[in-house]
């Protein structure tokens, strides 16, 4: 297969074209959420990121395994090995078993990207289902000598890992630096060096989710899940491992050291990693007051909205931006958003009214450069952005069309309707939705093309009073109407 795909290799810091590693098929892996809260705006940005690079895939014809993991274990409250189960902790606090909290969030979260259009994967494991590979995974780097055991856990040996190999490929750091960075925590006795992290934790207690291992009751360290996973689904090599670029250091560089330890070769052949969202500038969080989540923003329940903002704006919000830059919230951006959907979804609905024309000016050429710009735009590494401003361009024509200031003939109209249907729907993965502006003239289009025909009956029978009427009512409404010389147009008048 010919692909002119290119993406952005965190690895190599290089933009490269994309080859699988078998002719026609992809395995993708991508890190999903921690289950113990609902999804927020965080967790939508890296969902749609390879949400479109998944569609775009499937477009150029490639099989697709997609594997997003859902991680209900491991994933401890204060770092990567110390403190409390998040999940355990809410299990405890409500009183609750710890999978049925992960359980609801999960549901929560799919509902959630259900509205945002994000496609399923096409396997969503749980870390907690798969300790038996965990296990494995542990036993392998100890029996390869680069884990230790200390009292009833067990650890990477970063130190010596990294005198065979090199620690610190994927986030650019090496160890010295590492060292620096760490901080003194509980438990750090347990290790040789304070950059080791764990791969088992022993369970104290008062944990409730443990499970037997040969090192007694236990669980496994939040890194070992992506590693185990990925290899028994996608195979000891795989094409692209994705995520938020939070998770570079520690968690994706761990993972290439628990691979090349235990199968002395790398996993993931292409890194991708989307930038994180800002909210005036600060990073999201709770301490900050500016923790929203979806469903906030879907029924504006936040005191920092200023409306409500439905799932197909946030969706078009995240895709005007590159997923390798910083996206900023804030209201204006969103309701600019919201505009530029509309805008689209209006182009869409006079597509299919406009009439073609025997003598148009416009054929098939100028769909095929508009669908050439799309392409490349995406080919560069999912340029998303550029891609949208194309779209926009051909909106004008449309509107001139529309208007009837210029003609096409019906295969450039066939055409440019399948161009945009193509990339606004297959790729990009928008949707008419019921509410907003652009939902009001998909429900109302065809009413509003009824009366239009009353209308063109009333003027062919001289009943200048009915026709004035119908318009004068439409335009009191918030329709603009405008004669042209093959009927009427109509859209709502922004």
């Amino acid at each position: 297969m010919n692909n002119p795909l290119f993406i952005h290799n965190t690895l190599t810091r290089t933009k490269q074209r994309f080859i699988p590693l078998h002719e026609g098929r992809v395995g993708m892996y991508v890190c999903g959420p921690t289950v113990y809260g609902d999804a927020h705006l965080g967790h939508a940005r890296p969902a749609i990121t390879f949400d479109l690079l998944y569609r775009y895939l499937l477009h150029l014809g490639y099989k697709v395994r997609y594997v997003r993991n859902i991680t209900d274990v491991g994933h401890l409250e204060h770092d990567a090995d110390e403190g409390e189960d998040k999940i355990a902790k809410k299990a405890r606090l409500e009183q609750l078993e710890p999978m049925e909290v992960a359980q609801h969030y999960t549901n929560r979260f799919n509902t959630a990207m259900g509205k945002l259009n994000v496609l399923p994967p096409s396997i969503e494991p749980h870390a907690s289902g798969h300790i038996i590979e965990q296990i494995r995974l542990v036993e392998e780097i100890l029996e390869a000598g680069y884990a230790y055991e200390s009292n009833g856990s067990v650890y990477f040996d970063v130190v010596k890992y990294n005198e065979d190999f090199k620690y610190g490929i994927l986030s650019g750091r090496n160890l010295e630096d590492v060292h620096d960075a760490s901080r003194e925590l509980d438990g750090v006795g347990e290790k040789r060096n304070q950059v080791d992290f764990a791969l088992w934790k022993r369970a104290q207690p008062e944990h409730i989710m443990r499970w037997p291992s040969p090192w007694g009751e236990g669980f496994p360290g939040w890194h070992c899940e992506c590693t185990a996973m990925g290899r028994k689904y996608l195979g000891e090599e795989f094409d692209i491992h994705g995520g938020g670029m939070d998770l570079v250091f520690p968690h994706h560089e761990c993972e290439i050291a628990q691979a090349v330890a235990s199968q002395k070769k790398q996993m993931v052949r292409y890194w991708m990693h989307n930038n994180m969202i800002t909210i005036a500038g600060k990073k999201m969080g709770k301490s900050y007051n500016n923790f929203i989540t979806l469903d906030e923003f879907f029924t504006g329940g936040h005191e920092l909205l200023e409306q409500a903002y439905s799932p197909m704006t946030i969706r078009f919000f995240i895709l005007q931006a590159h997923y390798r830059s910083t996206l900023d919230f804030g209201n204006e951006a969103l309701q600019a958003s919201q505009k530029g959907l509309e805008r689209l979804m209006d182009a869409l609905r006079q597509l299919g009214r406009i009439e073609a024309s025997d003598k148009g000016k416009l054929t098939e050429a100028y769909a095929a450069e508009i669908e050439k710009k799309c392409y490349e735009a995406l080919n560069d590494d999912l340029n998303s952005p550029i891609m949208i401003s194309h779209l926009f361009e051909a909106c004008r024509t449309i509107n001139t069309l529309a208007d009837g200031k210029e003609s096409i003939t019906a295969a450039g109209l066939d055409a440019l309707r399948r161009v945009f249907t193509t990339f606004c729907f297959d790729i990009l993965g928008l949707q008419a939705e019921e509410g907003g502006n652009a939902g009001r003239e998909a429900a109302f289009g065809q009413a509003v093309d009824l009366l239009l025909e009353v209308r063109a009956k009333a003027k062919a029978d001289k009943d200048w009073a009915t026709s004035d009427k119908i318009r004068d009512n439409l335009t009191a409404l918030g329709f603009l109407v405008k004669d042209t010389k093959d009927g009427a147009t109509w859209k709502l008048n922004k």
